[in-house]
């Protein structure tokens, strides 16, 4: 039988490569999105890859969920929690909304996905959890003090799950993007794009297709030793 797997955020940009790259290794795929259902149809009508739509921060919306895509297509044997939403400002002027609506989803949405998966893949004895993390979740960024932190604990979240499915079969990774020239990226201005372009030694932006291949490597099972790592693919723009 197949793996089964879920994407969070599937459907658009890093997890619309993600969806495409595990479909290209006999998965079957589950797309998760948040709210763009012309985007979701088009993308399921030209993939052939079942969209699902609910809020990843909502604990309950992802339990039932999971629980459909198992009903439906099988049980959920890797789980790619790509979701994240950006509320940027300076602390002065971040509302305790944009604060928390960020913590929520791009946190929380792991949380609630594992809770949801997790405990199934211990007892079938084998999964794969990869949580997108970034760069500024490790560096940190100017106006970012919300998704810096939400992506800074999910590799924290990261660690710490990994050691209790370790034993069990169940890796925990985390891959940490640069910046890729998907359409958030696309919109920055020109000449603060070319700034940020500047400061990676690469000399140009990732694409989506390289993180893509990042998450082909950690769900197969040629990663099957490879667990609380966060992978870093920036270009070289921040290493340590």
């Amino acid at each position: 039988m197949p793996r089964v797997a879920i994407v969070t955020g599937g459907t658009r940009g890093i997890g619309e490569a993600i969806c495409l790259a595990l479909q290209k290794m006999g998965i079957t795929v589950a797309a998760n999105y948040g709210g763009d259902d012309v985007k979701a149809k088009e993308f399921s009508e030209r993939t052939g890859i079942a969209v699902y739509r609910w809020d990843v921060g909502d604990h309950q919306a992802c339990l039932d969920g999971c629980a459909r895509v198992e009903d439906e297509i099988g049980a959920v044997d890797i789980v790619v929690n790509n979701a994240g939403i950006t509320r940027d400002g300076t602390l002065a002027r971040m509302s305790f909304e944009d604060w928390n609506d960020v913590m929520r989803v791009n946190l929380g949405g792991c949380f609630n996905m594992a809770k949801a998966t997790f405990p199934g893949m211990v007892s079938r004895g084998w999964g794969r959890i990869v949580n997108i993390g970034s760069i500024n979740g490790q560096a940190g960024q100017y106006g970012q003090v919300n998704y810096a932190a939400a992506k800074s604990g999910i590799h924290g979240f990261t660690k710490a799950l990994a050691q209790e499915g370790a034993k069990k079969g169940v890796t925990v990774n985390a891959i940490a993007p640069g910046y890729i020239d998907t359409d958030m990226v696309a919109a920055v201005p020109a000449d603060v794009l070319a700034k940020i372009v500047a400061k990676i030694p690469v000399g140009r932006l990732g694409h989506a297709r390289e993180i893509a291949r990042g998450v082909s490597f950690l769900v197969s099972e040629n990663g099957g030793f490879v667990t609380g790592s966060t992978l870093s693919l920036n270009g070289g723009q921040h290493m340590y």
